[in-house]
């Protein structure tokens, strides 16, 4: 018997390794590629429009201090640069999510996308931190292979070539790693602070500068208990996310109450809407039904 479990310890990083990085279908990337740049250069467009005093010296600056809490601090740039880097952004975005010299392209993304994080600490929102690392996965993937302008361009010359329905499962596994822990950390946050005490926390968030009139009409209409199960709900699915996600049988249930979740999000609190798509976007791409994206991707019914 012991040796029987000593043997099944000793296979365990085996099995794990082959789980993570076992081949999943490539229409998961490509549905993340298509969309998360977009809503990513959706939640930077207010930014891009006014680079100047974004990123060059004629806006405020951090000041430079001798200090341990500020471990970076980059200069400040010319109006011309920061203008530069600004359509830089922009249009490395598109090509990312048309799949243009997708290589290329996710990688200038990724690196500006890291620089103007680090830039502009003060405007530095959730997604201004996701952005990077989630592109970072489509420069070391090949996530332009499918349903992109490359694939197209590579399909007119060699007609005959096979077209990938796999990739290396890592790149994938990232991303659907990456929500449950990023839910289970938010709701940790949660827990630890007025959400297990305040029974009408969710409800005075409602009121906030982030309002929007749907937020003010559901604020003033619905029962005050209605925004304590809710609250419970939403403390319920981040705390125990790695277990809805994990366990197959939950998983449908889980995306869906991520989805209407963030979709509720992106109405009640205005400009917080491209953080909504953002990970919906993640969501969907993750762990909605592989003939779904595909079907969504090519306008037509795979075939059996």
């Amino acid at each position: 018997m012991a040796g029987r479990a000593w043997a099944w310890v000793r296979a365990l990083p085996g099995r794990l390794w082959s789980a993570v990085f076992a081949p999943r279908p490539i229409v998961r990337l490509a549905a993340l590629r298509i969309a998360a740049p977009l809503a990513i250069l959706g939640f930077m467009s207010s930014r891009i429009a006014h680079a100047d005093e974004w990123l060059s010296d004629a806006g405020f600056r951090v000041p430079a201090l001798a200090d341990w809490r500020q471990p970076l601090s980059l200069p400040a740039l010319p109006t011309w640069a920061a203008w530069s880097v600004a359509a830089a952004l922009a249009v490395s975005g598109l090509a990312t999510s048309l799949g243009v010299a997708t290589r290329w392209a996710s990688g200038v993304f990724a690196v500006l996308l890291g620089y103007v994080a680090l830039a502009d600490r003060l405007a530095a929102f959730t997604v201004s931190k996701l952005a990077p690392a989630i592109v970072l996965v489509l420069w070391l993937s090949p996530s332009g292979v499918r349903y992109s302008i490359d694939a197209w361009r590579r399909h007119r010359r060699e007609p005959t070539a096979v077209r990938p329905e796999l990739v290396s499962g890592g790149c994938v596994a990232f991303v659907q790693l990456l929500l449950p822990v990023f839910y289970f950390s938010s709701g940790l946050c949660k827990a630890r602070g007025d959400w297990l005490t305040e029974p009408y926390v969710l409800w005075t968030q409602l009121h906030d500068s982030y309002q929007t009139t749907v937020s003010w009409v559901i604020a003033n209409h619905a029962p005050a208990w209605l925004w304590t199960v809710i609250q419970g709900a939403v403390l319920a699915f981040e705390c125990g996310a790695p277990l809805w996600f994990g366990l197959r049988w939950t998983r449908p249930f889980a995306l869906a109450f991520g989805v209407g979740m963030h979709a509720m999000i992106g109405v009640m609190f205005g400009p917080v809407i491209w953080f909504s798509l953002l990970m919906i976007t993640l969501l969907i791409s993750s762990y909605a039904p592989e003939r779904w994206l595909v079907r969504a991707l090519t306008l037509r019914r795979r075939p059996a």
